[in-house]
């Protein structure tokens, strides 16, 4: 009986792509393959380190038909490591399907550990980290977010959210509505050029970036 290769899930830099493991850029050298779920950005980080290894589409999109595939070239003994956007594989992206799917396969899974925005956002934040919930992306459509929210009001932990420029304000705004003007704090671009740290009430959170328009990725940490 043929010996499966070894799904490899490792975490690549969030922004600064000096944030990457020794481990990582070995492991990504050796595999057959880097499923990557966008293969022009890990491109900017394999010609940064030199890596030659062939990058190869894997998204939410396409994860069913490229899930086969994989499985299949990793039962055949090939090596493959799978990369998400940013960051750690399967948190916020379709990286949890092919994990699942190879376990469910008894393939070999193991993780090369990496920088990960909601807990370097959590950290930044200043708000207790002993005890929290990370909520991912809220629900896009304004009813469903406030919903969702409603359910999470009476959380003792404190919370974190993922959220996109062109939906900040209006989620701070539901924030405001659905929880109270608590104290929060807004994290852009964490590890990046321009990272920013805006704490205070929901209300003066809210006026700055009512003032100066949304730029980049966000992590929302919220206190109970």
């Amino acid at each position: 009986m043929a010996i499966s290769g070894t799904l490899y899930i490792v975490g690549t830099p969030i922004g600064n792509l000096k944030d990457i493991t020794l481990r990582a850029i070995e492991t990504l050298n050796s595999v057959s393959l880097i499923a990557a779920e966008d293969t022009r950005r890990t491109r900017n980080l394999t010609t940064h380190y030199n890596i030659k290894t062939h990058l190869i589409s894997y998204f939410e999109y396409n994860k069913l038909t490229r899930g086969e595939y994989l499985i299949r070239l990793l039962k055949e003994g090939k090596d493959i490591a799978l990369v998400s956007d940013s960051g750690m594989p399967g948190i916020s992206d379709p990286g949890f399907h092919i994990i699942n799917l190879a376990l469910v396969n008894n393939i070999n899974v193991t993780v090369i550990p990496g920088p990960t925005a909601f807990t370097a956002g959590l950290v930044l934040s200043g708000m207790p980290a002993h005890r929290f919930a990370f909520e991912g992306f809220l629900p896009p459509k304004t009813q469903s977010r406030k919903n969702r929210l409603k359910e999470l009001s009476g959380e003792n932990r404190t919370l974190i959210f993922y959220e996109s420029p062109h939906r900040l304000t209006k989620t701070l705004k539901d924030i405001k509505e659905v929880m109270g003007d608590r104290i929060i704090a807004v994290v852009r671009e964490v590890t990046k050029k321009f990272e920013e740290v805006k704490r205070g009430s929901v209300s003066e959170v809210l006026e700055h970036f009512t003032e100066h328009k949304p730029r980049g990725e966000f992590v929302i940490v919220v206190s109970k």
